[in-house]
C-alpha cells in the first residue's frame, strides 16, 4: 500500500511538472520592462502617451507585459534617454528622435521637418510609405527599434518678447528651438539653443533667451509663456512632430511574438491618441487663451523671412543629402510621398476649409 501510495505521488509530481512546462504555463510569465522618458512627472499629454501605452500592454496581454516608467525627475538625463536605451540600462524609452542629432543625424528627420508634412500625411509616411522601415534602418545599427510615439500636431511658431518684422529682427535672437529649425534660423543670424521643458519659462522670464517654441495652447497654456511675452507667432518649422517609443532590440527579442506584437499595438493605438488628445486641448486651451489674455498678439512671419527661412531650409537639405547617402534616401522618400499625399490634402482639406470659411 506504502508503495503504491508513494507510485501515485511521483505520478502527481510528474504531472505538475508537466503542465508547469506546457506552452500554457509558460505563457503565463511576467515579463517586466522599464521606461525612461524625456518629460516631467505626470507631465500632460506628452507623458500621457507612455502612460496610456503600458497600461494597453498590460490589459491587452493580462497582465503578462508590465512596464513602469521613469520621468526626467527619477533618472536626471531627460536629453540622454537615447542613450540609457541603446546601453540597455533602461528597456524602453519616450522622446524625440531630432533630439540625438548632435550623435546620430539621421535620426533627425523622424520627428517633423520645417515646411514638411502635416500629421496625416507623416502618418501615412511611417505606415504606409516606408517610413518606419527607413527609421528601423537607421536606429539598427545601435540595437534600438524605434517607433512612432505621438504627434502634437502643427505646432505654433514660438513666443517672442519682440515683434519680427524683418531677417534683421532675426539677428543674434537668442532662442530655444531644437531640430533642423534650430539651423535654419541660425544659418539666418539667430543663435538656437535646446533647453528642458521644466528650464523654459525661468529662461525666457530672465531674457536668458529672447523667444522659444514649445508646442501650442495645448501646453504652452499650463507653461505661462503668455504671460512674460506677448506676440505668438504662428508655425513653419514644426508641422507634424512625432514623438518616439525606442526599445532595445535585445529586450524586445527577449519577449515571446504575440508579446511583441501586444506592445506594437499598444505603442500605435497610444500615438494616434496622443495626436486627438493635443488636439483637443489645442482648441479648448486656445479658446481659454483667448479670453483670459486678450492682450496675446497673434502674429505671423512676414512674407519675406518665410521666403528666407524656406531658402536656408532648402540650402541645408541639398547639403545633408550630398553628404550622406543614408540621409539623401531619406529626404527623398519624404519628398516623394509629400508631392502625392499634399494634392489630395489640397483639395480635400485646405478646399474645404477655404471653401467654408466666413
Amino acid at each position: 500500500m506504502l508503495k503504491l501510495n508513494f507510485a501515485k505521488k511521483l505520478l502527481a509530481v510528474a504531472a505538475c511538472a508537466s503542465l508547469l512546462a506546457s506552452p500554457l504555463m509558460a505563457a503565463e510569465k511576467v515579463y517586466r520592462l522599464k521606461l525612461a522618458e524625456t518629460w516631467p512627472t505626470n507631465f500632460p499629454i506628452f507623458g500621457d502617451a507612455p502612460k496610456n501605452m503600458a497600461a494597453l500592454a498590460d490589459q491587452m496581454s493580462n497582465g503578462r507585459l508590465k512596464i513602469t516608467i521613469d520621468s526626467k525627475n527619477k533618472h536626471k538625463a531627460p536629453l540622454g534617454v537615447f542613450d540609457m536605451v541603446r546601453a540597455g540600462q533602461y528597456d524602453m524609452g519616450h522622446s524625440a528622435s531630432y533630439y540625438w542629432k548632435g550623435k546620430v543625424p539621421n535620426t533627425l528627420y523622424f520627428t517633423t521637418m520645417p515646411f514638411g508634412m502635416t500629421a496625416p500625411e507623416q502618418y501615412g509616411w511611417f505606415y504606409y510609405g516606408g517610413g518606419q522601415e527607413l527609421m528601423d534602418e537607421v536606429y539598427g545599427k545601435f540595437g534600438v527599434l524605434s517607433f512612432p510615439g505621438g504627434n502634437t500636431g502643427n505646432q505654433m511658431g514660438g513666443w517672442f518678447q519682440k515683434e519680427i518684422n524683418s531677417l534683421e529682427d532675426l539677428q543674434g535672437l537668442k532662442m530655444r528651438i531644437p531640430g533642423f529649425a534650430g539651423e535654419v534660423l541660425a544659418k539666418l543670424g539667430a543663435k538656437p539653443t535646446n533647453i528642458p521643458a521644466g528650464e523654459l519659462y525661468t529662461a525666457l522670464e530672465r531674457r536668458t533667451i529672447d523667444a522659444l517654441e514649445w508646442v501650442g495652447p495645448s501646453l504652452d497654456l499650463r507653461m505661462g509663456f503668455h504671460k512674460i511675452a506677448p506676440f505668438y507667432y504662428t508655425g513653419w518649422h514644426e508641422p507634424a512632430t512625432e514623438l518616439q517609443f525606442m526599445i532595445n532590440k535585445k529586450s524586445y527579442d527577449k519577449l515571446p511574438p504575440d508579446l511583441q506584437q501586444i506592445l506594437k499595438t499598444a505603442m500605435r493605438t497610444a500615438a494616434y491618441d496622443m495626436y486627438i488628445q493635443s488636439y483637443h486641448e489645442s482648441g479648448v486651451n486656445w479658446d481659454n487663451m483667448k479670453k483670459e489674455f486678450p492682450n496675446i498678439q497673434v502674429k505671423s512671419f512676414p512674407a519675406d523671412v518665410i521666403a528666407a527661412m524656406r531658402q536656408a531650409n532648402d540650402e541645408l537639405l541639398a547639403e545633408k543629402a550630398a553628404a550622406d547617402p543614408l540621409a539623401k534616401k531619406i529626404l527623398d522618400s519624404q519628398s516623394e510621398y509629400m508631392k502625392k499625399a499634399r494634392v489630395w490634402t489640397e483639395i480635400s482639406d485646405k478646399a474645404y476649409l477655404d471653401n467654408v470659411s466666413e
